[in-house]
């Protein structure tokens, strides 16, 4: 008995030793072992400005989330835009294994493919948890995984900034005239839809903004919302900030890792990678959600910003503008027709039930607050 009970005792821990602490991913000669967690140091470049609240924190709580979850075995290390590579070019970066993963917008890849701006937001598009249910149920994450595989990506969603307001003007906006001229940073296919309707808009990264509006280059521009636009003092340069936006409902921020990379993580390294991303994911919604709120107070309390309700006619020549754009561009090759026609479905049938649901019960709660 005690030779039974020293074997399987000595037996257990001689187990657990080697899951915690061997290389075992990749034996010689043979396949990955699933459960295995290899030792690894991974880099990780960004599209935001270092120390960013919000945007920057969630690159940094995916590497520590990462390693946490593997006992420390993988590290991450995080660069910020302009520390390793120009935030535009950390796609390439990946791409081509010059770094190992990326945290940033899908939509600044458009010169890829326009298929990607389907994976941040579009113009009228989806809320924060309606892109969440697509990718994750309706067929997006495939579509999404087919297009990132032609450039050697694997892409996760990993961050929600939830809707963006209109964005923040030097002047008033009185009328669809005033966007006649008006030069005005937004990328993606928000762009595109101000191009339509008069405007010049300016696709630049987040740190070139601010000069841009202080030597004016630019006239307006959006960013994320309160709390990430309190935190550049767009107030400073601009004092007209303008709602609801049209441009970004729900913006869904990506983890993309280099897929030839991807193919020799195990099972379980896989996990913890999704699992790390999804973690921020959720975290990044509760923050964003809160922040956001103060940082409106604080923006028109303590430093005199005008919140103003931007003109019907702009509303409605933006939405128009939007469908031919989106058309268009689903126009453009199979796959993003193929994606396009995924998203509209799935974004109509989120819109029927949120008729019923939120956008009902959000009309009826004021009355209760006589808000």
């Amino acid at each position: 008995m005690m030779k039974r009970r020293q074997l399987l005792t000595g037996g257990a821990l001689g187990a657990a030793g080697l899951v915690a602490g061997c290389e075992c991913g990749a034996p010689a000669g043979g396949a990955a072992i699933p459960g295995a967690i290899n030792s690894r140091e991974l880099k990780m470049v960004t599209t935001w400005p270092k120390d960013f609240p919000g945007l920057g924190a969630m690159p940094e709580r995916i590497a520590q989330f990462i390693t946490e979850m593997s006992g420390g075995a993988i590290t991450v290390r995080v660069f910020a835009a302009g520390e390793l590579v120009s935030a535009f070019e950390s796609f390439d970066a990946v791409s081509n294994g010059a770094a190992d993963m990326y945290h940033g917008a899908e939509y600044y890849w458009v010169g890829k493919s326009p298929g990607f701006n389907f994976f941040t937001a579009v113009p009228f598009g989806m809320t924060l948890s309606e892109i969440m249910a697509w990718t994750e149920f309706g067929g997006g994450q495939a579509l999404w995984d087919e297009l990132s595989a032609r450039f050697n990506i694997k892409p996760i969603a990993a961050g929600n900034s939830g809707h963006q307001l209109g964005g923040w003007f030097k002047k008033e906006i009185n009328s669809l005239e005033d966007f006649r001229g008006l030069k005005m940073r937004m990328p993606g296919l928000g762009g595109e839809v101000l191009r339509r309707i008069g405007a010049s808009a300016v696709a630049i990264s987040g740190g070139e903004i601010y000069p841009a509006m202080q030597s004016g280059a630019i006239d307006a521009t959006e960013w994320v919302g309160p709390w990430n636009d309190l935190a550049f003092g767009f107030y400073q340069e601009a004092k007209y900030y303008y709602w609801p936006g049209f441009h970004e409902p729900g913006s869904q921020l990506a983890c993309g890792i280099n897929l030839d990379l991807w193919d020799t993580l195990t099972t379980t390294e896989k996990s913890i990678i999704q699992g790390a991303c999804q973690r921020a994911n959720n975290i990044s919604i509760a923050e964003f959600t809160h922040h956001n709120a103060i940082a409106l107070e604080q923006l028109i309390n303590e430093h005199g910003v005008l919140l103003r309700q931007m003109p019907e006619d702009v509303m409605a020549a933006l939405a128009d503008a939007s469908k031919t754009v989106l058309e268009e561009t689903a126009a453009t090759d199979d796959l993003t027709g193929r994606i396009y026609q995924s998203f509209r479905e799935s974004l109509i049938r989120s819109m029927e039930w949120g008729r019923i649901s939120d956008e009902a019960y959000m009309s009826a709660r004021r009355k209760a607050f006589d808000i």
